[in-house]
């Protein structure tokens, strides 16, 4: 039971001391949900109210299921992004059926991570490559940020997950802002850098929050055209099960499997991150899926859209002390206590204040770092981020994702085909043979050739492998005697490429140059036995080194009868070489 109820390998244990860290984070986390739950809700195109549905719920099935004891599940900018872009061509945000769309997508998104974490597919999240989550994730907060404007600026902008859509409906409206709107939204973005840099332990949403609140009471800015948040319903979500629509399953599956991969990136790396910090527990990947998975499962039905976990929720919830849980049951139980007594506080909130808590969140998401890294030392890795950032901006979320790890596994394909192939010399007075371009010091026999692959040999590398030997062997051509396939970076040989190598083999043997094979491993030698390769090379002309082949072979030029006298051995079955 504790494998699948993470809970039960820390309740029983709890201590008391422990709840001098549970309850500040999980009081602090809750605190920062509040505003941040309502401003990603807004981004989703539901009522701001939903995004406190989505915070309370979920964290504590969390807590029971999932094995990060730091990780804040809640509403998050990047799911809320992919439920907006998704669901906005099925139907209008902010609509009943929009709503029934979002939560069964929540649904959908919880089946899909339970079933990959029962059937332990959590290493398909290792697809998702850094250059193409990069490029997305700072296109998405691109996107994220510029969807905003119209609260932002008071101005109706069309919706759209295509930049150059948004800033030219923009451009053509820039004369209808509403600047008072401006105001409040530039301010609030101010305040928060403000808060964050010199007051870091203030939650600078909240008081950005309270701050707005506070100026549109006092200064009646209702009056002058401030669009606010309105009623927020009071009370706990009501059970009730996920209506599926059907007919729309086909264009809410791929929706779904696209946010279960990104949420589960999103909570098991920053999981990850945090785990370093802690050695009372290990992040189980499989158990990370069923637990996000029954959160969004159980949360959609108390009318929760998608859920995971959160970056600055979880850092600020470890800062605050967190051990367990618990901190989560607290942050649940602010949240809780928020929908029975406090949503009318929120009334008067300017939509312009969420915005602001988006734009200062989506766009820290935003890695300048990196590109600039990859620019520098990695090239087409850079190539790959650009791309996918590209698509992603320009075309749409889904597809900048989709393409992204197509462009990223055609890459690897790429690299596969064409691996490295070494040319070894012998560093002077040591055994030791190295990359003769590499270390200009090593030194070439003129009839012995020494060649290292590195990469397994497989129907996609096979005919590279055979023509850069074959160019070696003619730079050699007429001096060759000994040829020595140094195997150890090889760790598989599939079907295809044996059969090359066993015309390989014996087109070089046929020309009365001997072929040798040193350092390959168990698996490797397994192949060559049932792939017909020994019947070839035979037993004792494979080495645990290549400085046993070279010696093998200098004293076989030295004492001829060796050689009959091992083949007479090896027929008697006594085992010469291992």
């Amino acid at each position: 039971m504790k494998k699948y109820l993470p809970i039960l390998q820390w309740i029983k244990g709890y201590r008391k001391d422990q709840l001098s860290g549970d309850i500040p984070a999980g009081l602090t986390v809750g605190i920062m949900l509040i505003p941040q739950g309502m401003a990603y809700a807004m981004i989703a195109g539901l009522p701001p109210v939903y995004g406190l549905y989505a915070a309370l719920v979920p964290q504590v099935i969390y807590a029971i299921f999932g094995t990060s004891r730091q990780l804040a599940v809640g509403p998050v900018a990047m799911d809320s992004l992919l439920v907006a872009m998704g669901l906005s061509v099925i139907s209008q945000a902010g609509t009943e059926y929009y709503i029934l769309m979002a939560i069964t997508l929540a649904f959908l998104m919880g089946i899909i991570q339970l079933a990959m974490g029962l059937f332990r597919l959590g290493f398909l999240v290792n697809f998702l490559s850094k250059p193409v989550i990069s490029g997305f994730t700072s296109a998405a907060a691109i996107i994220i940020g510029f969807n905003q404007l119209k609260h932002l600026i008071g101005v109706d902008i069309i919706r759209s997950n295509q930049v150059h859509l948004l800033l030219l409906d923009a451009i053509q409206k820039v004369e209808s802002i509403h600047w008072i709107t401006l105001i409040i939204g530039v301010g609030g973005i101010v305040m928060i850098r403000i808060i964050k840099k010199f007051i870091p332990k203030i939650p600078a949403a909240l008081m950005v929050v309270i701050a707005g609140i506070s100026a549109v009471i006092l200064f009646d800015l209702t009056g002058t055209g401030v669009k606010i948040v309105g009623d927020i319903p009071t009370g706990f979500p009501a059970f009730s099960v996920p209506i599926f629509p059907l007919d729309q399953l086909n264009d809410l599956i791929p929706i779904a499997l696209t946010l279960s991969l990104i949420a589960f990136m999103e909570a098991i790396s920053v999981a990850k991150a945090v785990e370093q910090k802690h050695a009372d527990y290990k992040i189980d990947a499989n158990q990370e899926l069923i637990g996000l998975g029954m959160a969004n499962i159980i949360g959609s039905f108390f009318q929760a859209y998608p859920t995971t976990g959160g970056f600055s929720r979880t850092a600020v919830n470890d800062q605050a002390g967190a051990k367990t849980g618990v901190s989560a049951l607290i942050s649940a139980a602010i949240v809780g206590l928020t929908l029975l007594f406090l949503t009318p506080l929120f009334y008067n909130l300017p939509q312009a204040v969420l915005a602001s808590i988006i734009m200062v969140a989506v766009f820290g998401l935003i890695d300048f770092k990196y590109p600039l890294r990859l620019w520098k030392n990695r090239k087409e890795e850079f190539a790959l981020l650009l791309f996918t950032f590209i698509i992603t901006l320009m075309v749409g979320i889904k597809e900048g994702i989709i393409l992204g790890v197509l462009a990223s596994l055609l890459m690897l394909v790429y690299r596969t085909t064409k691996p490295h192939l070494a040319v070894l010399g012998n560093i002077p007075q040591t055994s030791l043979f190295k990359n003769i371009k590499r270390f200009p010091e090593a030194t070439q026999r003129e009839d012995v050739l020494i060649v290292r692959f590195d990469a397994q040999l497989y129907f996609a590398n096979a005919s590279y492998f055979r023509e850069a030997l074959e160019e070696e062997i003619q730079k050699k051509e007429g001096d060759l005697k000994l040829l020595i396939i140094s195997a150890e970076a090889i760790n598989f040989i599939d079907s295809s490429a044996n059969h090359m190598l066993l015309r390989l083999i014996d087109e070089i043997q046929q020309k009365g140059i001997q072929v040798y094979v040193a350092a390959a491993i168990g698996p490797v030698r397994d192949i060559f036995q049932k792939g017909g390769i020994k019947d070839l090379i035979s037993c004792q002309h494979m080495f645990n080194t290549v400085k046993e082949a070279l010696t093998w072979f200098d004293n076989l030029q030295t004492e001829p009868e060796h050689e009959r006298l091992l083949s007479i051995a090896t027929q008697s079955n006594v085992k010469l070489v291992q």
